[in-house]
This record gives C-alpha cells, sequence and structure tokens, in this order.
C-alpha cells in the first residue's frame, strides 16, 4: 500500500511525478473510487495544472468569459446577480472548451495512430515495386 507521499506504484511523489490520467481498473467500483479519492491532492494539482492537456486555455477561456459576463451584467443589476452570472458563464464556457479540446486531441490521436499503422505497409509496397522497375530497365 502507498504513502501519502508515494505513488500507487511506489516511487517518491517528488518533482518527478507524473499525473495519472488513465489507470487500469480492479473490477471493483468502490475499491477503485476509493483510490481516486486518496489520489487526490489540492497542492499538486494546481501546482501541475499546466501540465494537464487543455486546462490552461479552458480556464483562460473561461475566466475572460466570465469576467466579461459579469462586468456587463453589473451594469444593469446587483452585484449578487452578476457574480452569478459571471460563475455561471465561467463553469459553462470552461467545460465547453475543455470538451471541445478534449475530442479534438483524441481524434488527433486516433489519426496519428492511424498513420503509425499504415506506415509500414507504405513501406512495404515501395521495396516490392522498386525491383520491378529496376528490371524493366535492364531490359
Amino acid at each position: 500500500m502507498a504513502t501519502r507521499n508515494q505513488s500507487p506504484t511506489g516511487e517518491p511523489a517528488g518533482g518527478s511525478r507524473r499525473p495519472i490520467y488513465k489507470t487500469e481498473t480492479t473490477g471493483d467500483y468502490w475499491q477503485d473510487v476509493w483510490t481516486a479519492f486518496k489520489r487526490i491532492s489540492i497542492v499538486d494539482d494546481f501546482q501541475r495544472i499546466g501540465e494537464i492537456p487543455c486546462a490552461r486555455n479552458s480556464l483562460l477561456s473561461g475566466i475572460a468569459s466570465g469576467a466579461g459576463v459579469g462586468v456587463i451584467r453589473a451594469m444593469s443589476a446587483s452585484p449578487f446577480v452578476a457574480s452569478n452570472w459571471a460563475v455561471g458563464t465561467f463553469m459553462i464556457i470552461s467545460l465547453g472548451t475543455w470538451t471541445v479540446c478534449q475530442k479534438n486531441l483524441e481524434a488527433e490521436r486516433r489519426r496519428l495512430t492511424r498513420v503509425v499503422e499504415e506506415m509500414p505497409k507504405r513501406y512495404i509496397k515501395q521495396t516490392e515495386t522498386a525491383p520491378k522497375v529496376d528490371q524493366e530497365q535492364d531490359v
């Protein structure tokens, strides 16, 4: 069992620790939830927020949109209503841009996987057709 200062694999939780995005499951839902809950560390998560794909762009978009809507709404409503609109806009825009960015990243990963899988086929086709061209030139 890993301690608080160790990752689940037993490695020390220093500067070399990388966030884990996809892990193996044990098959037991509640055991997986408990393991995930034990990994939560607010300080570490905020220190590494720049390393999480799409986090920076989605948060910046949400903050800018929320501030803009909050200021515009504050011109015609009370500060309480304006802050509710600002927080709501921040959440909606952040989640929306996060979702779109994650979808684009997944599509890019699929394209790269397809290219990597097809690369040996292209190389084999070129080497098979190359000797035929050489033989025709000799004749």
